[in-house]
């Protein structure tokens, strides 16, 4: 009785505060520190990512921040884990090459040994992937362990039964219209203040967020259709990668899906601009009732005039409503997809937006 009265009440202002706080990025960080790690990988290939020549018929699939936990009250993976595992399924039976885009394990609040005991469904899910040499493993901030313990080698091998490479980032190329592409995947916590180096914050996630957490039952992740625009550091890394050519950005981190340069609230102001210049009435009225629905009080109307399609976001696996996020990348398109539970609460695969590469290349990829 007294835990659910605290939950009603603290529910929203410690979501409000974890979501201004959660991510102080930098932009001269951020900027310098994509564009050192992108060059590195390119002039030193396999050392901090791999460069992955791919042609049309690949088949990729990009999931990030599981943040797999100890199965207690604050492991934001738990109510995720059936959609994460039918999605690795189906991956793994289509034959797609998994990019795990860090945070996959929760270690800023749990030992290694409490996340490996309670995920050994996911880890023999990802274990497919790495039998066929179709499995990437990229770290991020809450799993920063992977980099830099002297036992994370010994640790990865005792998960998967054989030795596991951990990278900082990756780029994928794919031959489109004559030109080559550049797609680069990394986390995206480089430059951000809060992840990069900065022990208050780290000590803070595990001694008081946590336990506040567990006691609240808290998950401040929202559902998977984000109602906001971009969170700051999303548009640093947009405006990034909107600066560079014949280049797409993918990162994981702020658990915000993000597709060619918008979210779903985003998405639906620029059809409803689409709407009415073709005079659709009927959806005029019903992208307006969507918006209202969602759109929160103090949110500037987005300026779509000359952006660039540049940014993808995979958003999180550990949603507060179970449902996951993801980008495909497969016969020359690129996708956001969400896996949900129906009402009999079985795990199903949804297309929410979709491209084609050809549509992304320079110059013809700023939309006006």
């Amino acid at each position: 009785m007294i835990r659910s009265f605290f939950q009603k009440l603290l529910k929203k202002p410690v979501s409000r505060l974890s979501d201004k706080y959660q991510s102080r990025p930098d932009k001269e960080r951020v900027y310098s520190s994509l564009t050192a790690l992108y060059n590195n990988i390119l002039e030193n290939p396999g050392k901090r990512g791999p460069i992955m020549p791919l042609n049309l018929n690949s088949r990729i699939v990009v999931l990030s921040d599981q943040h797999k936990g100890a199965k207690n009250g604050s492991d934001d993976f738990m109510f995720s884990e059936k959609n994460y595992l039918a999605a690795l399924s189906y991956y793994n039976k289509n034959n797609f090459c998994y990019i795990n885009l860090g945070d996959s394990e929760e270690l800023w609040e749990n030992s290694f040994e409490a996340v490996k005991k309670n995920n050994q469904a996911s880890f023999e899910a990802e274990k497919c992937f790495l039998q066929r040499d179709a499995f990437v493993k990229i770290f991020g901030n809450h799993d920063l362990y992977w980099d830099n313990d002297p036992l994370a080698s010994f640790n990865l091998e005792g998960i998967y039964g054989q030795k596991v490479k951990i990278f900082e980032g990756a780029i994928l190329q794919v031959p489109v219209n004559n030109t080559l592409l550049n797609i680069f995947l990394t986390h995206g916590h480089q430059g951000d203040l809060q992840s990069d180096g900065n022990w208050f914050s780290k000590w803070f996630v595990s001694v008081i967020w946590a336990r506040l957490q567990s006691y609240l039952k808290l998950n401040p992740n929202t559902p998977a259709f984000d109602d906001r625009l971009k969170t700051a550091h999303n548009r640093m890394m947009y405006e990034w990668s909107a600066a560079q050519t014949n280049l797409l950005l993918i990162t994981g981190h702020t658990h915000q899906a993000v597709f060619a340069s918008l979210t779903h609230l985003e998405h639906l102001y620029h059809r409803l601009e689409r709407a009415k210049t073709d005079n659709n009435v009927d959806s005029i009225q019903l992208l307006e009732k969507e918006i209202k629905a969602r759109i929160h009080e103090g949110d500037p109307l987005p300026d779509f005039k000359g952006y660039n399609p540049s940014y993808f976001n995979s958003g999180c696996c550990c949603f507060e409503d179970g449902d996951i996020t993801g980008i495909e990348i497969e016969s020359g398109m690129i996708r956001l997809v969400k896996w949900e539970y129906d009402s009999e609460n079985k795990p199903g695969r949804i297309v929410l937006e979709e491209a084609e590469l050809s549509l992304l290349i320079t110059p013809s990829n700023v939309l006006i």
